[in-house]
């Protein structure tokens, strides 16, 4: 499967349109599922679904086909995990905007007593501080969008990212130290 992928996002870097459609074929099924896990940490009343995001970072990833070079499977769902990440900082965004009740609390009467464990709020500040982290760390930073945004496992993102699961459970140890810290220090 990963050389079907491969050879996909060659063919698109030579310029096969047709290719963008067969590697969405191929990956479907597995962002979908990335997607869904991320999703599950939204706060009660999310209106964006899994397959709504996964479309939307889709068509971020190929807006521009002949921009879209994408060296291998792991350099793909890195990129994708951005997308996710854009798409979900942006809906965060969104939602807090005064015209749609800014920082009023939307409560869903169903599931008034399920406390999320990542408000809209603290999306936004993780963005802002993983900005300035991915500066100084970004591999570690590739690690953090992967986990948090994506879902996935650290042997996941590991595989992902071509390193050890040692070395990305190291940076993931350290990613969430200095996030903590800075986080900590904006309140």
């Amino acid at each position: 499967m990963e050389n079907d992928i491969t050879q996909a996002l060659r063919a698109i870097d030579e310029g096969d349109r047709a290719a963008i459609e067969k590697l969405l074929q191929l990956v479907y099924d597995e962002l979908r599922q990335l997607a869904a896990k991320r999703l599950a940490h939204e706060q009660p009343g999310q209106t964006l679904q899994a397959t709504a995001l996964v479309h939307e970072a889709y068509l971020r990833l190929f807006a521009e086909p002949t921009k879209s070079k994408f060296s291998n499977r792991g350099h793909f769902f890195g990129a994708a995990a951005e997308a996710m990440r854009r798409i979900l900082v942006d809906n965060a965004r969104r939602k807090g905007r005064l015209k749609r009740g800014g920082s009023a609390n939307r409560i869903d009467l169903l599931c008034s007593e399920i406390e999320s464990p990542i408000p809209s709020g603290q999306v936004l500040a993780l963005d802002e501080s993983l900005v300035v982290f991915e500066q100084k760390f970004p591999e570690q930073a590739a690690i953090v969008k992967l986990r948090f945004f994506v879902g996935l496992t650290n042997e996941e993102a590991a595989e992902v990212t071509g390193i050890s699961s040692a070395t990305a459970h190291r940076y993931w140890t350290f990613a969430r130290a200095w996030l903590f810290s800075e986080l900590k220090d904006d309140e």
